[in-house]
């Protein structure tokens, strides 16, 4: 009953939130070690040397050291890590890394503290540890939930309890509710109305004549009708079984919504409804729909054939690519079946007019009109105009057997109706290689991870606010935390000391980006210094805890960074252990400019607004050339052979940068281009780059260059500021390559100025 209101997502984490309940209850969970699995490494510091960096990343060594030193079950496990390296790279290269045995120390670990490894070192897998955990504790049958039946449902309902629908994007109950009402012979006694404007009080007539005549009545997206809400809460309140006909059933229908009467939902038996997951199911269900008959309308049936398989398997990549996140678009996008249905419109009109297909424009309409009408961001735009070219072109016409994917696994098969192509979908592997989608098979992994930690962190925030074991109360373990940020948070800047020591120049505009980071800063280190004082005088007794302190207490012990100090921080994905390491690190850079003067590299990851850093570059060539500045932009040289030892200078003219990190990609120190990342590496540093000013004169050729965009963090999607600039993205760079932009376009190549640790 729980299983069928939850969506797919959450229901295993129900699941491992009942085994955990049970095992707490029975004394079998260590609080340390529950805490580290879902909060992580809440320390930064090394005390060891990472014995396996060629292949471990830092953030996998801070959280095996935060492990050994925080849990006394594992006491020693850095240190036998480091003296059983073959053994555990073993278990991190194996792909089922869940299952591999640890070393002779730890080999009697129960199944829960393996995840905590798995946490660790493989964070992809820690989704498949989950389930075996399950499995082990409460029997498998927690981890396969029940197939949705809607019959089953509406046997468990009676007169006064409705039947709840809770929607997602690209899914309707309708076909299925009436197939249950011919099914039971309801069809005569079916009545349904689409909420809106104005379909109140219609809903309440048919409401009050369903109740006496004992008719099944349909209330379709409740969502929609926020102000008819509580009447409905009251109808469904005033039912009384002996004054409502034996027969009368309400459905509804709704997205989620916080507007939707809470005692309805408690009341009702709740149904969830997804669309079919995987390529494969999508791509079968956009084919149910069509037959022979269709496709003989068309004046060119064989060619509309093969274009429509394209199309369609088109928009199930499109709609699969959000699961990879931010890699896969920088915002998810929902897609429905209706801009499927336009486009195979078109494809047919095309088609039947012209003796030659106009490609060109078919494509226009589909990824720039029904489709693009819904992609807001540049950088997704110029994704799906180049991804609907690999599935809509001549070639898929006319060439036999076109692939649309690199391993050919799919294609365009020799098809004589629609029942040959039906017949080609199912033969389809179930579980897609990222390839299908241009992206890398590094992809897979970012995807699981993201799932993993996606679940962690929403059973982190429905945990109850208690002691946080070891020995010492919550209260103490904040005060802890909270005392030792405090001592480390650097003072404020002195912006009258350093506007006399960098006075505005006009040749040198860096001065002025100096003080302004300053002023930035000044602001974010003033409201954590009074935040923490508060905060630790709050936990003692000594002040009032304020809601706002409250918050920030809260945060500290989720190892999360408080939302008061985010509204006066630069964007910032990293727990608050890596956060707060790197705000000190960002004000020893701007404190080494202070006292050293302009730096040779700039450490573009230091600054708050890196483009004002960037015009300021560009002003500085621009005044001492005497140019319009709108006639100036940058050349990027990558400088492979630099390194911070051997740069002691700045170039003349522009500067060196460094500090930035690929995802997709990586830089080939040998072949001085963009190449494939490595399997498992799934972010690397790029060397220093010279940004070089220079006049622009017409359009710049894109042959051997990727033109890659950067971003601050790697959610990619930002806002557009007061300023003019997006919250998240900083320029586009020209990257040397030896492929064609396409390529790392479909793989969402992109720069990072930070990381998520």
């Amino acid at each position: 009953m729980i299983c069928r209101s939850l969506f797919e997502r959450h229901k295993l984490m129900f699941s491992l939130l009942l085994t955990i309940k049970i095992l707490q209850n029975e004394g079998q969970i260590d609080p340390v070690e529950w805490r580290f699995l879902l909060a992580g490494a809440m320390s930064t510091e090394t005390s060891m040397p990472n014995p396996a960096s060629e292949w471990l990343t830092e953030e996998s060594w801070v959280e095996i050291l935060n492990l050994s030193n925080q849990c006394k079950n594992f006491d020693g496990f850095a240190q036998d890590f480091a003296m059983n390296i073959d053994l555990y790279k073993n278990l991190f290269e194996a792909s089922d890394a869940h299952k591999q045995p640890f070393s002779e120390k730890y080999k009697d670990l129960s199944s829960f503290q393996r995840l905590c490894v798995l946490r660790c070192l493989r964070a992809d897998k820690l989704l498949l540890g989950v389930q075996d955990f399950i499995s082990s504790e409460i029997g498998a049958k927690f981890i396969e939930p029940p197939p949705y039946d809607l019959k089953e449902c509406y046997k468990e309902s009676t007169c006064t309890t409705p039947l709840i629908f809770v929607l997602s994007t690209g899914t309707d109950p309708m076909a299925d509710l009436l197939s249950l009402a011919t099914e039971l012979k309801f069809l005569k006694k079916f009545e349904a109305v689409s909420l809106g404007q104005g379909q109140g009080p219609k809903a309440e007539r048919l409401l009050q004549n369903g109740m006496d005549r004992g008719l099944w009545i349909c209330l379709q997206n409740c969502h929609l009708s926020v102000s008819w809400m509580p009447t409905l809460e009251r109808i469904v309140e005033e039912m009384e079984p002996e004054k409502v006909h034996k027969d009368f059933r309400l459905w509804l229908t709704s997205m989620p919504s916080p507007s939707f009467p809470a005692q309805v939902l408690q009341n009702g038996i709740k149904i969830t409804l997804e669309p079919p997951k995987g390529l494969k199911g999508n791509l079968a269900r956009s084919f149910a729909k069509i037959n022979d008959t269709f496709i003989d309308e068309c004046k060119k049936p064989e060619e509309f054939r093969k274009i429509l398989l394209g199309l369609c398997l088109f928009h199930a990549v499109i709609q699969e690519r959000r699961k990879f996140g931010p890699l896969g678009w920088n915002i998810r996008y929902g897609f429905t079946d209706g801009d499927l249905m336009a486009g195979q419109k078109q494809l047919q009109m095309f088609l039947d007019e012209y003796d030659v297909t106009p490609f060109k424009v078919i494509r226009f309409l589909c990824s720039e009109i029904n489709y693009g009408g819904r992609v807001t961001d540049d950088k997704d735009r110029r994704l799906i105009n180049n991804l609907l070219y690999r599935f809509c072109n001549e070639d898929v016409a006319n060439m036999d057997g076109y692939s649309f994917s690199d391993s050919g696994t799919y294609k365009v098969p020799a098809m004589e109706n629609i029942a040959d192509c039906k017949n080609y979908i199912k033969s389809l592997p179930l579980v897609p290689r990222p390839e299908v989608f241009g992206l890398h098979d590094n992809a897979d992994i970012t995807c699981d991870r993201n799932e993993g930690y996606e679940v962690l962190a929403t059973v982190l925030s429905l945990q109850p606010r208690q002691s946080a074991g070891a020995g010492l109360s919550r209260e103490e373990v904040i005060t802890k935390t909270a005392e030792d940020m405090k001592s480390k948070t650097p003072p404020a800047y002195d912006i009258e000391a350093v506007s006399l020591k960098f006075p505005t120049s006009y040749r040198e505009s860096m001065n002025t980006v100096l003080t302004q980071e300053c002023t930035r800063y000044n602001s974010l280190l003033q409201v954590m210094a009074t935040t923490l004082a508060s905060g630790i005088k709050a936990l003692k007794g000594l002040v009032v805890m304020s809601p706002e302190l409250e918050a920030v207490t809260n945060a500290i012990f989720d190892n999360r960074v408080p939302e008061s100090w985010a509204a006066k921080s630069y964007p910032s994905l990293k727990p608050l252990s890596s956060w707060m390491s790197d705000l000190l690190e960002r004000t020893r850079f701007i404190s080494d400019w202070i006292e050293k003067g302009i730096p040779p590299v700039y450490w573009i990851s230091g600054f708050f607004f890196p483009q004002a850093f960037l015009t300021g570059t560009l002003q500085n060539y621009a005044r001492k050339m005497t140019l319009p500045i709108d006639s100036v932009g940058f050349k990027f040289v990558v400088e492979d052979t630099l390194t911070r030892d051997t740069c002691a200078v700045g170039p003349d003219d522009g500067c060196y940068i460094r500090g930035l990190y690929f995802e997709g990609a990586r830089w080939s120190y040998e072949e001085h281009t963009i190449t494939e990342s490595r399997p498992k590496e799934l972010f690397t540093d790029m060397p220093f780059i010279w940004l070089k000013p220079e006049e622009q004169s017409g359009a710049a050729s894109s042959e051997g260059i990727y033109t890659c965009p950067v971003y601050k963090t790697l959610t990619r999607a930002g806002t557009l500021s007061t300023t003019g600039h997006s919250t998240n993205f900083v320029i586009y760079m020209d990257i040397p390559s030896d492929k064609p932009q396409s390529h790392w376009i479909n793989r969402g190549v992109a720069l990072f100025c930070a990381l998520a640790f």
